[in-house]
């Protein structure tokens, strides 16, 4: 959603670019370092003094940023140097991460901390019953607790192959979603700039923004869901590749396994690890009553062994692909997201020993974790694909606001 020609944050943009990135280098430093002084900034930043402050007056203006006056030490000797941080009482995000068999809608701040947070189910048949329950929600929500809070846009991730530039969901088969235009539809609801994603892309920019220090360098997120999709990023940047698409997993071979996938051949990663082949193995083996993540989740809790073994077993696979990806990219991090990882921590530990001792190349544990925004990571994520445009450029994301800066 372009602004008109006429916008004022226009007026803040210059010929060259340059005053762009450095407001996004300033702002990213305060992200990182916050609170912190002008001074620190230009050292961190390379930039002069002079223009750390006419960033930071830009930014304030913004509403991303603000002086924290309390925190200055009485009595110093000289011009006291006032601390500036992110303003996470003026601007905010929407998420939306959509799934199986619902969705989620949240509301973010800009630390990417989830201020709100709702379910949304998935209610009617069709296969766009759920964008349907999500649209006519959507504004609902955000009215009931954004407060005096700035809504900068809508985020919305799923997984599959998603086109951000078109935002539009290319191929989601769990939801039978083919060409789905996510970004008009989001964009009529609400009103607001929506940016689309794919959820494992989102999940490696929220790793750099808010999650583990090592992922500004390098890493590579693994989400196993409903879907299985992995991403990869490279020096603080999310790769997007031709047609829209990353790496995939999904149809990597599992040896020995004779496990049909939709695409037509057998043993599949995706058909043999996805949510939708566990639950329904633990239904077919009397663990639960029927294909159900909290059946499954609460059966595990319980010290099942027939559902530890099922889960476990899933974990050492994922753990094989990790070994792959880290031998192909080297990354500093591996992020993977997976329900049972992530709640306990024996399975992570599976991942990473099958990980390394399959791997020539990571021979750390400690450099596969799960996500660092924690059991919400997805929701986080939807944000980020906000986020992650407005720390890459403020001055084009967010809406001038004429108020008194710093």
């Amino acid at each position: 959603m372009p602004a008109p020609l006429n916008s004022p944050y226009q007026q803040l943009r210059g010929g060259d670019g340059r005053r762009e990135a450095n407001t996004s280098a300033v702002l990213r430093t305060v992200l990182d370092h916050g609170p912190v002084a002008r001074r620190r900034i230009a050292a961190l930043t390379g930039l002069s003094p002079a223009a750390v402050s006419r960033q930071v007056l830009d930014l304030a203006r913004l509403g991303l940023v603000r002086e924290r006056p309390e925190l200055v030490a009485a009595a110093g000797v000289g011009r006291p140097q006032v601390p500036v941080d992110i303003d996470s009482g003026r601007v905010a995000v929407a998420g939306v991460h959509i799934g199986v068999p619902g969705a989620t809608l949240s509301l973010i701040d800009l630390r990417g901390r989830i201020l709100a947070r709702e379910d949304v189910s998935s209610r009617g048949p069709g296969r766009t019953a759920i964008l349907e329950r999500v649209t006519g929600r959507l504004p609902a929500f955000l009215a009931a607790h954004k407060g005096a809070l700035s809504i900068a846009g809508v985020g919305a991730v799923l997984g599959g192959r998603v086109d951000p530039e078109r935002g539009i969901a290319v191929r989601h088969e769990p939801l039978g979603w083919y060409d789905v235009p996510l970004r008009a539809a989001l964009e009529r609801a609400t009103g607001l700039p929506v940016y689309v994603d794919n959820h494992a892309r989102a999940l490696a920019q929220s790793e750099i923004l808010f999650g583990h220090p090592d992922a500004q360098h390098s890493i590579v997120a693994i989400f196993v869901g409903h879907v299985v999709d992995a991403a990869l990023g490279s020096g603080g940047r999310v790769h997007l590749g031709p047609r829209a698409a990353t790496s995939d997993l999904a149809h990597q071979p599992v040896p020995g396994s004779r496990v049909k996938c939709p695409c037509g051949r057998t043993g599949c990663f995706e058909a043999v690890v996805s949510d939708t082949a566990l639950f329904e193995e633990a239904t077919e083996l009397g663990i639960i009553a029927e294909p159900d993540r909290a059946l499954l989740s609460e059966a595990v809790a319980a010290g099942h062994p027939g559902a530890d073994r099922l889960v476990r077993r899933r974990a050492r696979l994922i753990g094989r692909a990790v070994a792959l990806l880290a031998d192909l990219v080297n990354p500093d991090v591996v992020v993977v997201h997976e329900t049972f990882s992530g709640a306990h921590p024996r399975y992570l530990d599976a991942i990473r020993t099958e990980a390394v001792g399959r791997s020539h190349l990571c021979d750390d544990p400690e450099r596969i974790v799960a996500p660092g925004t924690g059991e919400r990571a997805l929701d986080v994520a939807a944000g980020t694909a906000v986020l992650a445009n407005i720390y890459g450029d403020p001055l084009r994301t967010v809406a001038f606001d004429q108020s008194p800066g710093v």
